[in-house]
C-alpha cells in the first residue's frame, strides 16, 4: 500500500488540540516508525502517511496539517519539487525536509529553506539504522513541537513576555487559555543588562533551527566587523551540511568562510564554523590562539555545541567576547553565555518576533544576561558599531 489515510473526524476530533502531522517517505518502514513516533506523542497526531510528494501535492488541503516531514529521494515526484507546490496550496504549512547525509540531499536541503522549508533534519541512511537512532527521533519530535506551535500562533516552550520594567511584571494568562498540550509556565519579565566598557577582541555566534537563513543574513551586514576580528560560530549541523553552510557563508560575506581546522590559528578576516560532529574550542598556544577540535561527548543534546566555544572563549579573550544568540531550539548557549558576562563580556540574543524558534535565544533573554534583545536585522549594525567603540 502506497499511502495511509487517516479520515478526517477520527484520531483527529479526539485530539482536537494536537499539531496535524503528514508524513511523506516513499519508504514504507520509515514512514511506520516515524507516524508511530508522533501518535506517541500526547500534542501531535498524523493526519496522513504518503509515499510520494505527487499523493502530499494531492491531498494536503483534504487533510489540513499544520506540519509535513517530507523526505527528499522519492518517485513520482521528489521533495523539492513538491516543496513549491505544497506551499502554493497551504501558504502556512510547516515543511520540514528529511535528507540523508550526502552532498547532494545537503545543497538540496538549503535550497530548500530558500524555497521555504521551516527546517532540515538529517535522516539516517537506512530504516534499521533509523530504528536505532534516538537522536533522529528526539529531534524530528522536537522540530515538529516548535515549529508546529509557531505555526499555530503559540509560543515556544521557553516563552517572552514584552520587555518591561522589572517592577511591573506580567500576569500570567489563565491556563486554559492555551491547548492542553502546548502550555507552559510564564517566566518573569525580562531585564537587560548595560553594555560593559570591555573593548570587543572577538564575535562569537551560536544558533540551531532556523540558523542557516539567520546566519546568512547576519553575515552580510558584519563585512567591518570580519575585516578585523575573528567570527566564530557554531551551528547545530551534521558533518557535510557544515561543509555547505560555510560555503554559503563565503558568498554572503564576501570573506573566506571554512570549517575550522584543528590546531589552525585563529585570525581576523575569517569566519570559523564548527564542523559537524565536533565541539569547536579555542586555546591559547604560545603567543596565537588555534582551534581545538573536540570529539567528547553531546553537549546538552549536541555536537558542536554553543557552549563549549562561548565558555572556551572566555578563557582566551576574558572581557573581550561578544556572544549572540541566534535562533533555535533549546538552551544552548545560555551557560556559556554566563560565563561571558561574569567575565565583564556581553551577550546579544535575537528577539522572538524573528526567531524560527524562540529556545536558544530566549533561555539567555530569561537568564538576565543579554545586554539588548534584537530582531535579527537590527543585530549586525549594532555588532558594527559596538566593535567600532561604541559601547552604548
Amino acid at each position: 500500500m502506497s499511502a495511509t489515510f487517516v479520515t478526517p473526524g477520527s484520531t483527529v476530533e479526539s485530539r482536537s488540540q494536537a499539531l496535524r502531522v503528514m508524513v511523506v517517505d516513499d519508504s514504507a518502514v520509515i514512514r511506520g516508525l516515524i507516524s508511530r513516533w508522533i501518535e506517541a506523542e500526547t500534542d501531535m497526531t498524523v493526519v496522513a502517511s504518503l509515499r510520494t510528494g505527487r499523493e502530499a501535492v494531492d491531498h494536503v488541503e483534504r487533510f489540513d496539517p499544520h506540519v509535513a516531514v517530507l523526505d527528499i529521494e522519492m518517485p513520482d515526484l521528489d521533495g523539492i519539487s513538491a516543496l513549491p507546490l505544497l506551499l502554493a496550496k497551504k501558504r502556512d504549512l510547516v515543511v520540514v525536509m528529511a535528507s540523508t547525509l550526502t552532498r547532494r540531499n545537503a545543497e538540496i536541503s538549503f535550497r530548500a529553506l530558500s524555497l521555504g522549508a521551516a527546517d532540515y533534519i538529517p535522516k539516517p541512511e537506512s530504516a534499521r539504522e533509523v530504528a536505532a537512532a534516538e537522536t533522529f527521533r528526539r529531534d524530528l519530535i522536537q522540530k515538529i513541537r516548535h515549529l508546529g506551535a509557531r505555526r499555530i500562533g503559540m509560543r515556544s516552550p521557553v516563552q517572552s513576555p514584552s520587555l518591561v520594567p522589572a517592577q511591573s511584571p506580567v500576569p500570567a494568562p489563565a491556563s486554559n487559555a492555551l491547548p492542553k498540550a502546548l502550555q507552559h509556565a510564564v517566566a518573569a519579565p525580562l531585564r537587560l543588562r548595560p553594555f560593559t566598557a570591555a573593548v570587543p577582541r572577538v564575535l562569537t555566534i551560536g544558533s540551531s533551527t532556523g540558523g542557516p537563513q539567520a546566519l546568512m543574513t547576519l553575515v552580510a551586514e558584519i563585512g567591518p566587523v570580519i575585516d578585523r576580528f575573528p567570527v566564530l560560530i557554531t551551528q547545530h549541523m551534521p558533518p557535510t551540511f557544515t561543509t555547505i553552510l560555510a560555503e554559503h557563508l563565503t558568498r554572503a560575506s564576501k570573506r573566506p568562510a571554512q570549517e575550522a581546522v584543528d590546531g589552525e590559528a585563529v585570525r581576523a578576516g575569517r569566519i570559523y564554523v564548527a564542523p559537524g560532529g565536533k565541539h569547536m574550542l579555542v586555546a591559547r598556544r604560545g603567543t596565537e590562539i588555534v582551534i581545538v577540535l573536540d570529539d567528547g561527548p553531546q553537549v546538552n543534546f549536541c555536537k558542536p555545541a554553543v557552549d563549549p566555544l562561548f565558555q572556551s572563549a572566555v578563557g582566551v579573550w576574558q572581557n573581550g567576547v561578544i556572544a549572540t544568540v541566534l535562533t533555535g531550539m533549546g538552551a544552548d548557549g545560555m551557560r556559556g553565555g554566563k560565563d561571558v558576562v561574569a567575565a565583564g563580556g556581553n551577550v546579544i540574543a535575537q528577539d522572538e518576533a524573528t526567531s524560527v524558534v524562540w529556545g536558544m535565544p530566549g533561555a539567555a533573554a530569561h537568564a538576565g544576561i543579554c545586554a539588548a534583545i534584537l530582531p535579527l536585522a537590527q543585530i549586525g549594525p549594532k555588532l558594527v558599531r559596538l566593535f567600532a567603540g561604541d559601547r552604548r
